[in-house]
């Protein structure tokens, strides 16, 4: 299965950013970006990749204990940025701290649990929302659209397991689908 572990956005926050990306999808060469669904907006705390499903109790169990050692961590959308010239992203303020704590403690339980985790990067709390495979089409525009987006406060109160179901179809600009495979309440 390919697996990572998440912290999934609220509906009501998921509405606000949607009303913002649907003026962003209105922008000059808003058709050469391909723009993720709504469905698939989550913070990604630790991409495992391909996990065989024998390791999967045991990274469940750390992922639980994980989720009891973290407390709620308030949260919003706020802002945006990119990845060089291939992601758009929408940014999060409030407890930057705890969330990254949090993705350190979620790669923690996948190399305990024997998992590879391919490479370590600093973590950058994003939610994707465009990715580009364009030549020449400058993100600026997007990213600046962004700049100034601020949701309302919610909070963080459970690590979720989510499971990544790449396009099988073939059909150009089909989404990956994504399912929660088990989620944790965070302190308890």
């Amino acid at each position: 299965m390919r697996l990572f572990a998440a912290v999934l956005p609220p509906e009501a926050a998921v509405d606000e950013l949607d009303a913002r990306v649907r003026r962003l999808r209105a922008l000059p060469g808003a058709d050469r970006l391909r723009w993720t669904g709504r469905a698939g907006w989550h913070f990604t705390l630790a991409f495992y990749g391909e996990v065989p499903d024998t390791a999967l109790p045991d990274l469940s169990g750390r992922l639980a204990r994980a989720a009891r050692r973290h407390g709620p961590v308030p949260l919003r959308l706020k802002g945006g940025g990119r990845f060089a010239d291939r992601v758009v992203w929408a940014g999060a303020e409030g407890g930057l701290p705890a969330l990254r704590k949090l993705a350190d403690s979620a790669s923690a339980a996948a190399r305990r649990a024997g998992v590879q985790l391919s490479g370590h990067r600093p973590y950058t709390p994003h939610l994707t929302v465009a990715r580009n495979r364009a030549e020449g089409l400058d993100l600026a525009p997007f990213v600046d659209g962004l700049a100034d987006f601020e949701g309302s406060a919610w909070t963080v109160r459970e690590l979720a397991l989510v499971r990544s179901h790449l396009p099988a179809s073939g059909v150009a600009g089909e989404q990956p689908r994504y399912e929660t495979v088990a989620a944790w309440p965070l302190g308890t």
